[in-house]
């Protein structure tokens, strides 16, 4: 149902019913985003999601899982699923998520300036807007997902300000946060360590019932 949902508006459907067909599919198809259910007949979704994150981290995943599964859609988010659906949900409302990953693999979340800029300078990092890492003075490189990457570019056009989490979810996700919407405390515990393997300063600062805040200097570069 939802396939055919999909293709009336437009999008190209794969369709995979356990693990197996789902890797036959991954390796055979251009695929942009995958909606995943965590429950499967022949194994779990979040494994699916772990490998899509090692191998193709280019490819957007979106959990589908039961209303009272919060455990699985923490833990998917922490293996790096961009969004989730709560089971039973509106088709629009899916629709509405899926374009909305799309638009942020594709072109980002956050309307560009003017001078489009193509490097930002942080703590002895680089963030290349074009391939969506950072770079350590040594040469290192953070391979963050789509979702992590804009998230961070949040707060690097907004240094020093202190952004609530409804606020980050608008900037990123276009949408508000749920009542238990833990989406943003797990991308930013995922920006912290993934950074943190790469410099000793403190970025963010938690500030309590407030959100998060970068606070280190940041410098732009823009395209020539």
């Amino acid at each position: 149902m939802l396939a055919r949902y999909l293709g009336e508006q437009g999008f190209r459907v794969s369709l995979a019913s356990n693990r197996r067909e789902f890797t036959d599919r991954i390796t055979t198809d251009k695929i942009d985003v995958v909606l995943l259910d965590v429950l499967l007949p022949d194994g779990s979704g979040l494994d699916i999601c772990s490998y899509l994150r090692q191998r193709t981290p280019q490819v957007a995943v979106i959990l589908m899982t039961g209303l009272k599964e919060e455990v699985d859609r923490i833990i998917g988010l922490e293996l790096g699923a961009d969004d989730y659906l709560g089971k039973p949900f509106n088709p629009r409302e899916m629709l509405a998520r899926l374009r909305a990953v799309l638009r942020r693999a594709r072109t980002g979340a956050l309307p560009l300036p003017s001078t489009p800029r193509a490097h930002y300078r942080f703590a002895q990092l680089i963030a290349d807007v074009a391939s969506r890492t950072v770079t350590s003075p040594s040469g290192r490189m953070v391979d963050l997902t789509g979702a992590e990457f804009e998230l961070l570019r949040v707060f690097l056009d907004r240094p020093g300000r202190v952004l609530s989490r409804d606020q980050l979810l608008d900037h990123t996700q276009g949408r508000a946060a749920g009542p238990y919407d833990r989406s943003i405390d797990v991308l930013m515990s995922r920006i912290r360590r993934k950074l943190g393997e790469v410099t000793d300063e403190v970025l963010f600062k938690t500030v309590r019932n407030g959100g998060y805040q970068l606070v280190v200097r940041v410098d732009s570069e823009n395209e020539p």
